[in-house]
């Protein structure tokens, strides 16, 4: 069958968010007199909020709650976000273009208060039909469930969608879910040839994701 949706990550993929959230990390685990490390960085990446606050407060260590940890962070990501959105070269712009051919959703481990923002101040919250929250979804990528979620909203199986996705993480949640899967990765955070050997298409960015790019997945 042919490709039917276009499901969305939304940190590295639709903002350069990555420095953001390493940011903010070090100056939460710095206030706490703790050091933060890209290790340590790349452990959270497309992991849900509890999963990343449990690995601040358990591996810094922190001695906070991990409700205590989400808070913080999500007061600090976005003050960042309200001074300056990082959006990616081409990113909205390549949303808009599927959305003409496609079912287009957003499934991101994000804390459902940035989504919320990066959407209204991108406008996106007007082109995607479908948004799956990763504060909604017990288990994080690289479990299948939130991509899983995005393709029962909009009624496609599986199998006829494409995600779209910058993390090692995120790209083992769309193979386990049998989706196609498109890497994009973020800058500054490239990907092992291992993570994308998981991969059906790779670019550099969404500028050069094309509808007929995606038409063509067999």
């Amino acid at each position: 069958m042919p490709i039917r949706a276009v499901i969305f990550d939304m940190d590295g993929v639709i903002v350069d968010s990555e420095p953001v959230w390493n940011r903010s990390r070090v100056e939460l685990a710095g206030a706490h007199g703790r050091s933060w490390s890209e290790e340590l960085q790349r452990a959270c990446m497309g992991r849900s909020t509890e999963e990343w606050a449990e690995i601040m407060r358990e591996r810094v260590p922190l001695q906070m709650t991990a409700a205590e940890v989400m808070a913080e962070m999500r007061e600090r990501m976005l003050s960042a976000y309200r001074a300056h959105l990082p959006v990616l070269p081409g990113a909205v712009e390549a949303v808009h273009r599927m959305a003409g051919a496609f079912a287009v959703a957003m499934a991101s481990g994000s804390m459902t208060a940035l989504i919320e923002h990066v959407l209204r101040a991108t406008g996106l919250d007007h082109a995607i039909s479908v948004v799956v929250l990763g504060d909604t979804i017990p288990r994080g990528k690289p479990a299948p469930d939130i991509y899983l979620e995005a393709a029962r909203r909009l009624g496609v199986p599986p199998g006829d969608c494409v995600g779209v996705e910058d993390s090692s993480n995120g790209l083992r949640s769309l193979r386990a879910a049998g989706m196609r899967a498109v890497a994009v990765p973020s800058p500054g955070y490239p990907l092992s040839e291992e993570a994308l050997a998981l991969a059906d298409l790779r670019l550099a960015s969404l500028v050069d994701l094309s509808v007929e790019a995606v038409r063509q997945f067999p």
